[in-house]
């Protein structure tokens, strides 16, 4: 797989992996996939079915604007048959190149996987950095697609404070600096730094660094989930995004996960992880046995939709997806402000679909949510939901990213009868 050629940096990592992710070894078939695009290389080794019996001939997308994406010949050969658990090696050098614009990492080797969406490969993480015996560090609150994955594992979740602007390094570093030293010390940060599920929240720079620099003093892996990284919003003057901690990652202790499935389909299920080469390495261990690969269909859909646009039609089209979603929040923000004011604390986002919202006077949402506003036909999930702990919660989560306007806006209508007792 094609690497990059900045310094190269050296650790040691078996000593952050599970038992599980030790005893792995490669699939012997699995193995000798890539030998067979050597030239001359006559295989009887594989068990590829033969490409006459597809019953295919080309497969077509036709875009929004009249362009249409083909998948012929070659391509469609590819897309159609067995690929390497890695990725479409055409996409997956892509997607160095693509990570290297926008990140550039200053390590190497660094490496991509590709899966069916970010969740995959983030519950392979899990599965790969964690065991039974482990303490596992989360924001509070957190994606509940982490928890699911994390508890079946057996670690304990140690639930790191956040404010309107995410993890709060202060109490990071108070955690990790009065650890208990009868407990093993937990190894993994698992983080979303972009319009955080539920909070909304995005990390500033300075709380990056901050948080990056205790990584490095307390031996941490950074797990940094950002499916909303294309989401933030545009800003006036325009500003870049603030840098990912995988481009500040100069100890090479960073595993990134990244999805197109907001902003290209999320039905196409295609995410990717790009880190440090051996921890890549054991995250296809893990798919060689589980989903070999992921849809070659879906890669080379994607590919070949990013090679027809270039860098400029690929940044045109997140440009309008991070006006929309601006524009929904912006929406729904001031439907809130309109019924909700004294009802309800928030902060407006900067990036993503969601409204975290703490519900004044209310100790705990979960019967008001699961069943009273069930009742009233509004769906909104509680704060418990999100608590890496199963606390109470006063908060609940609202996402603007679907419902129309009038449908917004009646949600909020009722919500707001439901918190005055009407």
């Amino acid at each position: 797989m094609a690497t990059t050629t900045a310094a190269t940096t050296t650790r040691d990592y078996t000593k952050y992996l599970s038992p599980r992710c030790l005893r792995r070894q490669p699939s012997p078939i699995r193995a000798i996939m890539p030998l067979t695009s050597i030239p001359g290389m006559i295989s009887l080794g594989g068990g590829l079915p033969n490409a006459s019996t597809f019953p295919f001939k080309s497969i077509n997308f036709e875009l929004k604007d009249g362009t249409t994406v083909s998948l012929t010949g070659p391509q469609l050969s590819t897309a159609l048959q067995y690929s390497p658990s890695y990725g479409v090696k055409e996409f997956c050098d892509y997607l160095i190149n693509f990570q290297k614009t926008l990140h550039n990492p200053p390590y190497a080797p660094f490496n991509v996987v590709v899966s069916s969406g970010s969740q995959d490969l983030m519950c392979k993480a899990f599965d790969m950095l964690l065991s039974e015996d482990d303490y596992a560090l989360v924001e509070s609150p957190t994606y509940p697609g982490a928890i699911g994955a994390m508890r079946p594992i057996g670690c304990k979740l140690v639930g790191v404070p956040t404010d309107d602007f995410g993890l709060v390094p202060e109490a990071l570093a108070e955690i990790l600096t009065n650890w208990d030293a009868t407990k093993k010390r937990p190894h993994v940060l698992y983080i979303i730094p972009n319009g955080q599920n539920p909070s909304g929240a995005s990390l500033s720079l300075a709380r990056k660094q901050a948080i990056y620099a205790l990584a490095c003093k307390f031996d941490l892996i950074i797990l940094e989930d950002d499916p909303y990284y294309f989401l933030n919003y545009p800003t006036e003057p325009p500003s870049p995004p603030v840098p990912s901690f995988f481009s500040m990652d100069t100890e090479a202790r960073v595993i990134r996960l990244d999805s197109f499935s907001k902003v290209m389909s999320s039905g196409l299920r295609i995410g990717f992880a790009t880190g440090p080469s051996f921890l890549i390495e054991k995250l296809q261990l893990d798919m060689q046995v589980s989903l070999l690969h992921t849809s070659g269909v879906s890669q080379m859909s994607i590919l070949s939709l990013l090679t027809t646009w270039g860098p400029t039609g690929w940044q045109n089209h997140v440009k309008s997806v991070q006006l929309f979603y601006k524009q929904r929040c912006d929406l729904f923000c001031s439907l809130v402000e309109k019924h909700l004011s004294g009802l309800v604390t928030w902060k407006k986002p900067v990036s993503g679909m969601f409204l975290w919202m703490k519900c004044n006077g209310v100790a705990d949402t979960m019967e008001l949510i699961q069943k009273r506003a069930v009742q009233k036909k509004v769906l909104l999930v509680p704060g418990e939901s999100f608590d890496p702990e199963g606390k109470k919660s006063s908060y609940v989560r609202a996402s603007f990213s679907t419902a129309s306007d009038a449908d917004m806006e009646e949600a909020i209508v009722r919500l707001a009868a439901l918190l005055r007792g009407d």
